[in-house]
């Protein structure tokens, strides 16, 4: 809860993740047959900043993304996925005010055992990335 607070305290906001459903494991599905659906899941409290210029390679801006473990856990149930890894991974973009991006990887902090707070390192996401 103190990283809940944290986050809304320096003006926290939230992020659509965009991710797919799952098909029916059916012949169907496996050909194409079937459309595959998408979900927007919506985690909150998230705070976003840009990393330093030291950090960029291939002169694209690098983005970190700090995600309350609550918020993910929040939606880990709801979806009923096994874990924060898997919600990750089935993730396509996640949107910031109105702003895309991709992840390329996801890190965790821990206290006492407990994840508390995920890291998620993202870029920018236009249109020839997706």
């Amino acid at each position: 809860m103190l990283a809940d607070a944290l986050l809304r305290s320096v003006a926290g906001t939230t992020a659509l993740l965009r991710v797919t459903g799952a098909n029916a494991d059916t012949s169907q599905s496996e050909v194409g047959l079937v459309a595959t659906t998408f979900a927007e899941v919506v985690v909150s409290p998230v705070v976003m900043r840009k990393l330093r210029p030291t950090w960029q390679q291939d002169g694209e801006p690098k983005w970190e993304l700090l995600v309350s473990a609550t918020g993910v856990q929040q939606q880990i149930s709801a979806l009923d996925i096994a874990s924060a890894e898997s919600l990750f991974s089935v993730t396509l973009a996640v949107t910031v005010s109105g702003k895309d991006y991709l992840i390329e990887s996801v890190s965790s902090s821990e206290a006492f055992g407990q994840v508390y707070l995920y890291r998620l390192l993202l870029r920018e996401g236009g249109r020839q990335n997706l």
